[in-house]
């Protein structure tokens, strides 16, 4: 039998390349997306046609529980099942702390953090019952060691990382296994603010000497969700390329 995965923020960058990893390797794949604008949704639709009946985009804010039960619910009711949960869904903001206004840190830790409590907690319904699952967070390496111009974000992909351990630990006598991905600095539309230069300058302090690409992430979290990987729980893998040690 085919298991599903839900990856919540399919639309772009590492959800959408978690989406076509995923289904491209025989899973069925529930697409999270926040905004149904075509403009935005031509890659995954693309995928969607490809693989047809193996791939489901649903809408869901993560910060609205109402709307994150009712991408659940639906999920389980198209394929049966919620074998996986990725909690990608994440925004970012540079901005000098002392300038953070409620607004900032509501949107940035909302996003981040409490849609992973939302999803997390939804799923587990689900998952409890049948003693079986696995839950992989997407945090930051921001997460691990803290970011400049960055308070809001880096708090919110720390708490990810507590959250996972946390959950590791509860959740493993029930035998589904939590884990954590924690990037380095990978070529998405979060460094769509920063220029050539701005980025060949991060890839000269990574000792790979390259930014990482979300293909890359998406086939830790592949490995992450198989057998191989049946002992591994409550773990911070941070595929960064070195910047991080």
């Amino acid at each position: 039998m085919k298991k599903t995965v839900l990856v919540t923020g399919a639309a772009r960058g590492i959800g959408l390349a978690l989406a076509e990893v995923f289904v491209s390797n025989g899973w069925n794949v529930i697409a999270n997306v926040r905004n149904l604008a075509p403009d935005k949704l031509k890659p995954l639709q693309d995928l969607k046609e490809q693989f047809n009946h193996s791939l489901e985009i649903g809408q869901a804010d993560v910060t609205v529980r109402p709307q994150v039960d009712a991408l659940v619910n639906a999920g389980v009711a198209k394929f049966g099942t919620i074998d996986l949960l990725i909690n990608n869904a994440g925004v970012a903001q540079s901005k000098l702390f002392i300038d953070l206004t409620e607004q900032d840190w509501d949107l940035v830790c909302d996003t981040n953090l409490k849609g992973v409590f939302y999803c997390s907690q939804s799923v587990l319904r689900y998952m409890l019952p049948r003693k079986e699952g696995q839950i992989i967070n997407i945090s930051s390496i921001w997460g691990m060691v803290g970011a400049s111009c960055e308070a809001h974000y880096a708090a919110a992909k720390a708490g990810v990382i507590g959250l996972t351990k946390s959950l590791a630990k509860e959740l493993g006598p029930s035998k589904i296994r939590v884990n954590c991905i924690a990037p380095g600095i990978i070529e998405t539309d979060m460094l769509v603010g920063y220029t050539t230069a701005d980025k060949q300058e991060m890839a000269q302090k990574t000792p790979l000497q390259r930014l990482g690409t979300p293909r890359e992430i998406a086939e830790l979290a592949l490995f992450l969700a198989s057998e191989q990987a049946s002992f591994i729980t409550g773990q911070v893998i941070s595929p960064n390329g070195g910047i991080v040690i």
